[in-house]
């Protein structure tokens, strides 16, 4: 039996499928010599590999990470209007004249 090629670790997920499929299912783990759940895990593995190469799926990736971006700055505005913005403002301006005044006193005083 081959050993799982995805990194992590593994998660049991229930499907459901039709009497006909798992009796070929069967057949094909039989003729490999892997188990059931093996012969699964390689043809997800090799459905994803597929699916990462097919145009539409890249363009619909795409469209949601640009929504989830969208989504993200919408959620740090409304952190810096809850906070007024204190934390952006200082990581623009590291060098703000307060933060040199005191930087410039000696230690002593």
């Amino acid at each position: 039996m081959s050993e799982p090629t995805g990194a992590g670790q593994l998660r049991t997920l229930a499907v459901r499928i039709t009497e006909d499929l798992r009796a070929q299912l069967d057949v094909v783990a039989q003729i490999t010599g892997r188990s059931t759940t093996e012969e699964i895990r390689l043809a997800l593995e090799h459905w994803i590999e597929k699916t990462k190469s097919d145009p539409t799926t890249l363009q619909k990736a795409e469209q949601i990470r640009a929504e989830i971006e969208r989504e993200a700055q919408t959620r740090r505005n409304a952190i810096a209007a809850i906070f007024g913005g204190e934390g952006a403002k200082d990581e623009a301006e590291p060098s703000s004249s307060r933060s040199s005044t005191r930087r410039s006193k000696p230690a002593g005083e």
